[in-house]
């Protein structure tokens, strides 16, 4: 279904790669715990912003549910961890293909829906799913669940698993970079581009547009739900108000929107500066309570005055930049 034209003339999957490398190299020579943590943040950030674009960006769907595909896909994983004692690689794969079956399914349901009507139903199944995880005695309802110091030993211990964590989060942003790169230059990724343009004209013109969607859908929640393992994993510790946070939801848009929504480098760009952004407002004493208004205004000024985001605006400048930055 996703033949890409990969050829040696383009060069940006090249940077994809040469980025990837750099960013999973850089924290672990100069033995900087400090700049891992951040760049953990970063990369998971733009893990959800790359993700959420292939249904925001390319087939013009505002989703808001893409957190409940990172949500399930931390508690599937670490559910198989802590009760089944699974390796992490095994649980975290297992939830990610289990969270896309149900997005799937999902998908094929709320994607009847268009514009406001569709976004709204992505809230209603992001608080369905966190109500039902919270009373849900099995993943440990309202308290979630905890991993012991044991869950640990097989990666060498706590120092040595949040390394291959690192790497393995990592790795997941470089494959959502290069998925979102795929897409964008296969016939299935005409196609939603289509959906975004028209959906009318589209299905007039033979796109199977409700397939697609589902298809989509589905896709974007494959990565972001090994994320949520990873994350969650790392963190020790999942429960639903973490998992489902709607918050995170909004600001993966606002990423998205700031970087430039349809293009493969521009959500990565905009998780990056907002990350930095976000981290800056978190630690500012005066900014500290700021951080979703200033988040909200940021939105608003981008939708206003530039709708084509960051890489809109340097691809009108410098046009020869498409070539390295599509």
């Amino acid at each position: 279904m996703i033949s890409v034209r990969f050829n040696s003339f383009r060069p940006f999957p090249w940077l994809i790669l040469i980025v990837t490398l750099a960013v999973a190299l850089v924290p672990w020579w100069t033995d900087n715990v400090t700049s891992r943590e951040n760049l953990i943040l970063a990369a998971l950030d733009i893990t959800l912003a790359s993700n959420l674009n292939l249904m925001l960006g390319y087939a013009g769907y505002v989703n808001f549910g893409n957190i409940v595909m990172f949500g399930l896909g931390g508690y599937v994983g670490v559910y198989l961890v802590s009760v089944w004692h699974w390796p992490l690689l095994g649980a975290t794969f297992v939830g990610a293909i289990a969270v896309s079956i149900i997005a799937y399914m999902f998908g094929l349901g709320i994607l009847r829906l268009r514009g406001a009507y569709f976004a709204l139903a992505t809230i209603g199944v992001n608080e369905a799913v966190s109500v039902f995880v919270t009373n849900f005695e099995p993943w440990g309802g309202a308290t979630g669940l905890y991993l012991s110091l044991d869950a640990y030993a097989p990666l060498g211990g706590p120092g040595r698993a949040l390394w291959i964590v690192y790497f393995l989060m990592v790795a997941v942003m470089g494959l959502s970079l290069a998925l979102s790169y795929g897409i964008r230059h296969s016939k299935f990724g005409l196609g939603l581009l289509a959906i975004g343009e028209n959906e009318d004209a589209a299905a007039i013109l033979g796109v199977p547009t409700r397939t697609y969607k589902a298809m989509v859908y589905s896709v974007s929640a494959f990565l972001p739900a090994i994320a949520g393992g990873l994350y969650f994993f790392k963190s020790g510790i999942i429960e639903p108000t973490g998992a489902f946070d709607l918050t995170t939801s909004i600001e993966a848009i606002v990423m998205v929107m700031l970087g430039g929504q349809g293009t493969v480098a521009g959500p990565a760009i905009g998780a990056f500066l907002y990350e930095e952004l976000r981290g800056y407002l978190l630690t500012a004493q005066a900014f500290s309570h700021f951080q979703l208004v200033i988040a909200g205004l940021l939105l608003l000024v981008i939708v206003l005055f530039a709708p084509g985001g960051l890489m809109g605006f340097v691809h009108q400048k410098l046009p020869f930049t498409r070539r390295w930055l599509e």
